[in-house]
């Protein structure tokens, strides 16, 4: 097929006006030429949450590819195993396992200080977990070691309907309660498992001695069964590729048949590999039809909370993934181009908010006839009057629509 399609995701880009940048969001404060340009031809909203559904990156990206995540969303415990090669029984649940920050003040007072341990390096991390194995290991219980403070639980047979809570909504808030219901819910006992491990390690100790938060709990969530997805070649007739520094992402790409690219340096934060992933996406396209190009920075900084790193990874993400990207289109004949926010992660509440969401989209003819309509952002996609109900069926527009 001559034509190419890449799907261009800066998680959590959209926000809501700041005070501190004089009534505007990030998005419409940051330098993004190249985004603009697309926007310039075509802008809108999509609600990739659907309505009661909580608004993770698992249902928004489920969306963005394709798939309606009222049918297909198991929650991203199972994804992130598929990422990690982990090949689920039918009764095995995944859970996601974070290393995070808690300040046990008291029996009942246990503050959420970071869903990331104040983003724990790989290195650091995975000494904790090789040693959190001996201990929470046993019987129908495995855990496997991810990235940075990501990391996996199965549970043969595990409680896949039980209690949990996604931990970046819950930042600053007292998790005592939660914590203290061991009989009712086997997660919070084995969440409290892990501190023996954790509290006096010589990993938390050093970060301790530094002035680190310190990985002194894991925390389990978003736990699910493995789902079966039609497969995007099967859907939309092309072949493809997804590239993420997040397992989530890559696991549904690889329950959608599309193929995982590793890209070196590509680490879901503000220092990512931007240029990797751009470079390797045009590199797919040789072969490939379409590719699935995800950078979780700016969600990052949303949950931190820090609206100036969020301006500079919005602004990296513009300048070294979507400039790159339309520049080496340029030798294909025919193109399509997405850029969009999965979902909002607004500095002032720190998670996921379900509003829907900007995207734009252009063709390579649409481009080159140098168009000057409006800027990307919130208030432009509003404004526009182009507005996407069923987010699903904004891959059925972008890869299908005239």
């Amino acid at each position: 097929m001559s034509r190419k399609y890449i799907f261009l995701v800066g998680d959590g880009m959209a926000d809501y006006p700041l005070h501190e940048l004089g009534g505007k969001t990030p998005l419409q404060v940051a330098e993004t030429p190249h985004i603009d340009l697309i926007a310039s031809v075509r802008i809108g909203l999509v609600r990739t949450i659907p309505v009661n559904m909580e608004p993770g990156s698992d249902v928004a990206n489920l969306s963005l590819l394709g798939y309606d995540p009222r049918i297909y969303h198991t929650r991203r415990g199972p994804f992130e195993a598929a990422s990690m090669g982990i090949k689920l029984k039918p009764d095995d649940v995944a859970f996601r396992m974070n290393l995070v920050t808690l300040e046990r003040r008291s029996d009942q007072e246990m503050i959420m200080v970071s869903h990331s341990s104040g983003d724990i390096p790989a290195q650091e991390a995975g000494k904790l977990v090789e040693d959190l194995k001996k201990v929470i290991e046993g019987p129908g219980i495995s855990v496997y070691q991810g990235v940075g403070y990501r990391h996996l639980l199965v549970w043969a047979n595990g409680p896949e309907q039980a209690l949990t809570i996604p931990p970046h909504d819950v930042l600053g808030q007292n998790m005592a309660a939660y914590l203290n219901h061991t009989r009712e819910n086997p997660v919070p006992a084995l969440i409290r498992r892990s501190w023996r491990v954790l509290t006096n390690h010589s990993v938390n100790l050093a970060r301790r001695h530094d002035g680190l938060m310190e990985a002194n709990s894991i925390w389990l969530w978003g736990q699910g069964k493995a789902p079966r997805l039609a497969l995007f070649l099967d859907k939309y007739g092309i072949t493809g590729a997804v590239i993420s520094a997040v397992d989530l992402i890559k696991g549904i790409g690889i329950y959608a048949g599309l193929s995982p690219i590793y890209v070196e340096g590509a680490t879901g934060y503000l220092n990512t590999n931007y240029l990797g992933k751009a470079n390797a996406a045009l590199r797919a396209l040789k072969e490939l039809d379409f590719v699935f190009l995800h950078v979780e920075a700016p969600d990052e900084a949303g949950h931190s909370g820090n609206y100036k790193e969020k301006i500079e990874a919005i602004e990296n993400f513009d300048h070294k993934v979507v400039g790159p990207v339309l520049d080496g289109l340029r030798e294909h004949p025919d193109y399509r181009v997405m850029v969009v926010s999965d979902h909002l992660t607004p500095i002032v509440k720190r998670t996921h908010t379900n509003e829907p969401t900007p995207f734009a989209w252009a063709s390579k003819e649409e481009i080159e006839n140098k168009p000057d309509g409006p800027r990307y952002s919130e208030v432009s996609a509003q404004e526009s009057g182009l507005f996407i109900d069923k987010g699903y069926e904004l891959m059925d527009m972008f890869v299908f629509g005239q």
